[in-house]
């Protein structure tokens, strides 16, 4: 009697189904591949299989084009989305990380490929189809509002490699290809003392921080932290919000690669890890001019409760998270700025300005000295 062998299923590994799902990821990512029509990006597919070549024409790029690839990842945000089962936003999560970073010195995002690498995909009848449509749909979603092309929906089943809470555990990361004009690269030299800094506004956490946040959670409502609430919705959903993506109107407003410009931007700076001082002080560093913000976003409701529960400082609040503001545009003409970021649906305001000083100084909307200035 032959003794049956063991199969790749038997290891954890389901072809067929993985296919499944690669195709439910690649058909999402042709829905994105109209935000590129016409435009550099626009997807040459020789033939339309989902492990088929997708390609673009860079043959007469004019001298002084700029490409290169930034990677990212969602981080442990995907924590949240296990816990209450909600995946339809991640997508916005790791586009963001991506896609606004490009932005920073001038470059147009234009195409995305990622990897989703997951415990398991299901055995039997037993699959997590809807899990994976839920990222997909999300992926439409954040690639419009980047104005990107997704060229992939690759797939890994890890097994034990990849864990989380609950039974279906993934890690997402991906790569943007962006394009730039030599000539409209932000080095930090245009800023100029008296330039206006604009906001533009977050209402939660974005990709950044959320291990403190986890960590103060659970230190006050246990394991299950999530099942808590506030004002009627569970703690995990508020801190699961979506990360704004800022590119779509940036890109407006400075014109990208070989748009228009609509606006005058000196600088930009996304506000992620090291927060707006971190950050804001990064593109102010050529010069070695500072800044003051006299009237920064209050920082989301969510984000006042970790710090009071966690007994965060204001100094260590505004160095972990974003406090409120997502992204700041450095321009000696705001109000042109604030016009196309409302075109987007993007809440700006003026927060600060410019300053031949060196310090950055941050009027403290934080739960302790609220009202007094913060040096950096």
């Amino acid at each position: 009697m032959v003794k049956k062998g063991i199969s790749y299923a038997d290891s954890g590994v389901n072809i067929e189904l993985g296919d499944d799902v690669s195709k439910v990821l690649y058909n999402a990512s042709k829905e994105t591949w109209k935000n590129r029509e016409g435009r550099l990006g626009e997807l040459i597919v020789p033939f339309d299989d989902f492990s088929g070549v997708r390609a673009i024409d860079v043959s007469n790029l004019p001298k002084g084009t700029l490409m290169n690839i930034g990677f990212d990842g969602v981080g442990t945000k995907m924590e949240l989305a296990e816990r209450i089962g909600d995946h339809s936003t991640i997508a916005y999560d790791l586009l963001a990380m991506v896609c606004d970073d490009a932005i920073v010195r001038g470059a147009e995002p234009v195409l995305v490929g990622s990897i989703l690498d997951v415990n398991s995909l299901g055995k039997g009848d037993e699959t997590y189809m809807k899990q994976v449509m839920e990222l997909a749909q999300g992926y439409i979603g954040a690639a419009k509002a980047a104005n990107v092309a997704i060229v992939n929906g690759e797939v890994a089943e890890l097994g034990n490699r990849i864990g989380g809470f609950g039974p279906f555990n993934y890690n997402w990361g991906a790569a943007v290809v962006w394009f730039a004009n030599k000539d409209r690269l932000f080095t930090g030299n245009e800023i100029e003392v008296g330039n206006s800094i604009v906001g533009l506004q977050e209402t939660g956490f974005r990709s950044n921080g959320l291990s403190l946040v986890r960590k103060i959670m659970e230190h006050t409502h246990g394991e299950n932290w999530h099942e808590s609430k506030m004002d009627g919705v569970s703690l995990a959903k508020l801190a699961l919000e979506p990360s704004k993506i800022y590119s779509g109107a940036v890109v407006d407003m400075f014109g990208g690669y070989e748009g228009e410009p609509k606006a005058k931007v000196n600088g930009v700076s996304h506000i992620t890890g090291g927060g707006l001082p971190g950050k804001l002080g990064r593109i102010l560093r050529p010069s070695g001019f500072g800044a003051i913000i006299d009237n920064p976003f209050t920082p989301p409701q969510l984000m006042q409760y970790c710090q009071e529960k966690g007994q965060v400082s204001d100094t260590e609040a505004y160095t972990t998270w974003n406090q409120g503001q997502g992204m700041v545009i450095v321009t000696p003409k705001p109000e042109k700025v604030m016009e196309i970021a409302y075109e987007h649906g993007i809440e700006s305001d003026v927060i600060g300005k410019v300053t031949q000083n060196s310090a950055i100084k941050i009027k403290n909307k934080g739960i302790y000295n609220s009202g007094d200035t913060l040096n950096f």
